[in-house]
């Protein structure tokens, strides 16, 4: 297998010499880093070489580097089933430049990039409906990058004088649970009732 990873991803970063910054293969997997503005004809590439036949994308995910300056990488996997491989494609960008769109070439990545910028913030370029679709309408801010609060910036309830949903800055009712294990569950060091009778009768 890993042999036929190897050369497919020759073939790939010959074919796409001017488009492909490397490529490699680990834990038997091959993944091949783009450059961020040649995504469409990578992608387009994979889907219609015959060597590489991958006509069916499974996922659009990022990842959150705050410290780089290109913060997110678009991690693009696809699947050929004639051929039984995948590939992982992977590029980065950041906050305020946006990557191409691939609904063109793969419907699916509507609601995938979709997810992408409501939970990252990451733009696609032609997307023809980009607007949240996992948070509440009138959400602020990005739930999976790691600068997010993990309380949220906001709390939405219904008030009922108003008689609508309100957005309200988030206050805690109480601070977070100290454990002191004094519960059964959390390993208690003292007998509870009862348990003299089991210790008695062994």
């Amino acid at each position: 297998m890993s042999e036929a990873l190897q050369e497919l991803g020759e073939h790939i970063g010959e074919a796409l010499e001017s488009d492909v910054r490397g490529w490699e293969i680990e834990h038997g997997e091959l993944t091949v880093t783009i450059h961020r503005d040649r995504v469409h004809k990578v992608v387009r590439f994979l889907r219609e070489d015959q060597t590489c036949r991958f006509t069916t994308l499974i996922d659009i995910c990022g990842v959150d580097w705050p410290g780089r300056t290109d913060r997110f990488d678009v991690v693009y996997h696809l699947l050929s089933m004639h051929k039984n491989h995948r590939v992982r494609v992977k590029l980065t960008t950041d906050e305020d430049t946006p990557v191409e769109s691939i609904v063109d070439l793969f419907p699916a990545a509507n609601w995938f990039e979709r997810e992408a910028f409501d939970m990252y913030g990451i733009l696609f370029d032609d997307h023809p409906d980009l607007r949240r679709i996992l948070t509440d309408y009138g959400f602020h801010g990005y739930p999976l990058r790691k600068d997010f609060p993990l309380t949220g910036f906001v709390q939405v309830r219904y008030d009922e004088e108003q008689k609508r949903v309100v957005h309200e800055p988030v206050e805690l009712v109480q601070d977070y649970r100290d454990f002191d294990f004094l519960s059964p569950w959390e390993g208690a060091k003292y007998v509870l009732p009862g348990d003299e009778k089991a210790e008695g009768k062994a």
